[in-house]
């Protein structure tokens, strides 16, 4: 099967029912929350080039977006979503390959984190180094944890006092961070060769 992933443009906006309703319907599904988000929520991050989607011909399949916090110091790549009828084809590798590359496009010097109950998720993210992590090294923009309101899971969270939920936290080094651990380990491979 043939899919199309890109950053999304304006003539994707008339996907975002779509795209909202099937991240409802995966979260019922599951029996596990995820943050409820409105059409024009959706649009916003498209008009922004703050999000990814995966088209089948001219059907919605999949999609995910960027997310920004404490001040760009993190980014977050939300509502990863793959159309049932799509998956089983690597499509949310693809994606989320697809959004974490423009997240570090985009934000240089931001951490990327997500927090996720899908081992398929964690797995993807482990591949592109992301890292389990407590939920004290995620941002603690009050923002964020207020999109998490609406998962059902929610007083589990609150219970805890926003250390640990039902979700896995994970974190990525910024693009720079990586630039940097790289530059450091020539530099020792150097010294050490001398």
């Amino acid at each position: 099967m043939e899919f199309i992933v890109e950053v999304a443009q304006p003539e994707h906006e008339k996907y975002a029912e779509a795209i909202c309703n099937e991240m409802r319907e995966s979260a019922k599904a599951r029996g596990t929350g995820i943050a409820e988000r409105k059409p024009e929520y959706i649009i916003k991050k498209i008009h922004e080039g703050k999000a990814v989607i995966a088209l089948q011909g001219d059907k919605f399949a999949g999609f995910c977006y960027i997310e920004t916090w404490s001040h760009g110091q993190y980014v977050a790549n939300s509502g990863l979503i793959v159309a049932p009828d799509y998956r089983r084809y690597g499509l949310a590798t693809r994606i989320k390959e697809c959004i974490f590359k423009l997240s570090r496009d985009k934000y240089p010097d931001a951490r990327i984190f997500g927090i996720t109950t899908s081992l398929a998720v964690m797995k993807i993210n482990s591949s592109l180094g992301y890292e389990p992590v407590t939920f004290s090294e995620l941002t603690q923009d009050e923002a964020f944890w207020a999109g998490c309101k609406s998962c059902p899971n929610y007083d589990i969270l609150e219970r805890n006092q926003r250390r640990m939920c039902l979700c896995t936290a994970m974190l990525a080094p910024s693009k720079n961070e990586v630039e940097r651990m790289k530059h450091d380990l020539s530099d020792l491979i150097v010294v050490t060769n001398v």
